[in-house]
C-alpha cells in the first residue's frame, strides 16, 4: 500500500524469552480501518502494544506518514497522530468521567466530544462520577469517547465493544464511520465480527503471531472469518 498512513513490517517482539509477534507485517490507509481478528491469545494485544510504544520490537519497523517510529516513546507517537484505546485499564478510575475526558488536554473546546455525547447520554448523566464507579461497558465508552476526540489521525482500539451493550455498539459504528469520511483511519482489534464487519475496509487475521489471512474485508465470506476466532 504505496500510500499508506501506517506501516509495520516483519515485526517481531514479546515477553522476556517469548516471541509473540513472528515477523507480521501490514498497512493501514488515510480513512481505511484495518480489523485484526484471532482468537484470544494469538498476539493482537501485543500487535497493538508493538504499534503504539509500549513494548519494543525486537526486529522490524513501524512508520507513521512515512516517519520511523524505531525511538518514538508512546507520548511521542500520540502528538504525532496516534492514539491509543487499550483493552484494559482503559480509563482513571480515582477520576471522574469529566476529568478523564479533558485532563490531558490543554483546550476545553466543547465540539470535540460533542459527537459521542450526544450518542451516550450516560456519560454526560455521571460527568461528575468516579470513572473506577462506572460499568465495564460504560468504562469502554469513555474509553473510546475520549479516544475519538483527540482527533487524531490514527486510533487503535483494542476490543472497544467489549462489554458494551448493543445499542451503543450501532453509534460506535457510526462514530468510527463518520471519523472515516473525515480521513481519519483506524486499527481495531475486535472479537465482535459484527462490528468489524461493520467498520472494516481490510481485515487481517492472525495466530500464534503469524497473519494467516489479510485483504480487503469484502475478499472473505464470514465462515471463513468465524474460523478464526473459534477456540
Amino acid at each position: 500500500m504505496s500510500t499508506a498512513l501506517l506501516k509495520f513490517d516483519d515485526l517481531v517482539c514479546g515477553y522476556g524469552d517469548t516471541m509473540v509477534l513472528r515477523g507480521l507485517s501490514g498497512a493501514v490507509g488515510p480513512g481505511r480501518v484495518l480489523g485484526v481478528l484471532g482468537r484470544n491469545g494469538v498476539g493482537k494485544t501485543t500487535l497493538m502494544r508493538a504499534l503504539t510504544g509500549f513494548l519494543p520490537l525486537r526486529e522490524g519497523a513501524v512508520t507513521l506518514g512515512g516517519r520511523d517510529l524505531a525511538r518514538a516513546l508512546p507520548h511521542q507517537r500520540l502528538a504525532l497522530g496516534m492514539a491509543y484505546a487499550p483493552q484494559e485499564d482503559v480509563v482513571f478510575g480515582d477520576l471522574s468521567v469529566q476529568e478523564n475526558l479533558w485532563l490531558h488536554l490543554d483546550d476545553r473546546d466543547p465540539d470535540r466530544y460533542a459527537a459521542c455525547l450526544a450518542l451516550f447520554p450516560r456519560l454526560v448523566e455521571r460527568t461528575s462520577q468516579r470513572a473506577g464507579s462506572l460499568s465495564g461497558g460504560e468504562r469502554k465508552l469513555l474509553s473510546f469517547t475520549r479516544t475519538l476526540g483527540l482527533r487524531a489521525a490514527l486510533s487503535i482500539l483494542d476490543e472497544p465493544t467489549e462489554g458494551v451493550q448493543p445499542e451503543n455498539i450501532e453509534r460506535m459504528v457510526a462514530l468510527v464511520r463518520a471519523r472515516k469520511a473525515q480521513g481519519a483511519s483506524f486499527v481495531i482489534v475486535e472479537q465482535n465480527l459484527e462490528f468489524l464487519l461493520a467498520v472494516a475496509d481490510d481485515l487481517m487475521a492472525i495466530d500464534h503471531g503469524e497473519c494467516l489471512l489479510k485483504g480487503e474485508a469484502a475478499e472473505f465470506g464470514r465462515e471463513a472469518l468465524e474460523a478464526h476466532l473459534m477456540v
